[in-house]
């Protein structure tokens, strides 16, 4: 695994109520989480990168108040006239 050091002030802890290892795992999460609402990658990958239970990570994706279907409007209109 690759570890990346960021500069982050301090204040920025202090304004969230978060320890520094607290912050970096919610940091991890929320990346994940918006590359999965972007489409840049799948649940599995981002709940990898999260360091999470793909459970665990669909759980996260509902706090963030993304929703865990990744479909576009066409390709769940697509997906449901293939059914007829």
């Amino acid at each position: 695994m690759t570890q990346l050091t960021l500069q982050i002030p301090e204040s920025a802890f202090a304004a969230l109520h978060q320890a520094p290892d607290e912050f970096g795992q919610e940091m991890r999460i929320a990346a994940a989480v918006k590359w999965v609402e972007l489409g840049r990658v799948s649940q599995g990958r981002a709940a990898e990168i999260a360091g999470l239970t793909r459970a665990a990570f669909i759980d996260a994706l509902s706090r963030y108040r993304v929703s865990p279907f990744q479909y576009t409007a066409d390709e769940l209109a697509e997906e449901l006239n293939d059914g007829d």
